[in-house]
């Protein structure tokens, strides 16, 4: 009996630990965004792509134009002033480590990469990058709308919703349909 009183205690005492962390956490960016040494142009200015000799970077960057082509190197460029190490992050890792690994083709992964991304039905900038490489390794417009209709099932309508106008947009823009 004693155990059982005890753990809606335990639970409570863990959320508000959980609750807390937050409320710092959420105090310590109020407090750093208010510091004037830490401004993004200082924080730019010191940071820079790194990527002498990285063959992950070389590897992923020839992937990643290969998969995504102009769309995939806008959002590489548009981290550059920001997080460069973020950019160079996304081409190491997702790029260079995974996209080139053996075991599914381009067309497969970017399926699965639109799927997750639909599912998420928060990711649409990112979906829409994906949409344009599916269709850049094979993936037909009629694929990419059964995979969004296909995560209605597991994400919901709101999900889907979502990706099929981020998938208007990128059909729009690639003169596949006309508005």
């Amino acid at each position: 009996m004693q155990s059982r009183q005890n753990q809606p205690d335990e639970s409570k005492r863990e959320f508000l630990q959980s609750s807390l962390i937050l409320a710092a956490i959420s105090f310590g960016y109020l407090v750093l965004d208010g510091c004037s040494s830490l401004s993004y142009s200082t924080i730019a200015k010191e940071q820079t792509m790194n990527t002498e000799g990285n063959e992950r970077f070389t590897r992923g960057w020839d992937k990643l134009k290969e998969i995504d082509g102009e769309a995939g190197e806008k959002v590489i460029e548009s981290l550059k002033n920001i997080a460069p190490d973020l950019g160079r992050y996304t081409i190491e890792y997702p790029f260079g480590d995974i996209y080139s690994r053996q075991g599914l083709d381009l067309k497969s992964r970017e399926i699965a990469t639109v799927a997750a991304l639909t599912s998420m039905g928060n990711a649409a900038p990112q979906l829409k990058v994906h949409i344009n490489a599916a269709l850049n390794v094979g993936c037909t417009p009629e694929e990419i709308v059964e995979i969004i209709i296909q995560m209605s099932v597991y994400a919901g309508f709101p999900a889907a919703l979502n990706a099929a106008s981020a998938a208007k947009i990128v059909f729009v823009e690639r003169g596949i349909i006309n508005v």
